[in-house]
């Protein structure tokens, strides 16, 4: 489930990316390698846990599955506050800079 919903948000991020006019001032480009990164991570965790458990790798507990969603949710939070973090940094349109100054 982790793998899904960060391949969904890596996807997302990637069409954004690819579709926006403002891609480098909005650092599109490293909210997609965030989630793509994210998702290669998954996807190898899922080769060695099917390695592990075989064919009850395909049969989660539904706990089990809630917790992988919620786990799945959080990465995609925490990478959207990193991606925020970045922006308020760089601060490419200057907002926040004037925001200070004009105090």
């Amino acid at each position: 489930m982790t793998l899904l919903v960060t391949v969904f948000a890596a996807i997302v991020s990637t069409i954004l990316w690819y579709q926006k006019e403002n891609r480098k001032e909005l650092r599109l480009g490293t909210l997609s390698l965030m989630y793509w990164g994210a998702s290669i991570m998954w996807f190898v965790d899922a080769i060695f846990e099917y390695a592990e458990l075989h064919a009850a790798y395909f049969t989660p507990d539904p706990m089990d599955m809630l917790n992988d969603l919620f786990l799945g949710l959080s990465v995609v939070a925490f990478g959207l506050i990193i991606w925020l973090v970045i922006l308020l940094i760089q601060d490419p349109k200057k907002i926040v800079r004037n925001a200070i100054l004009n105090q």
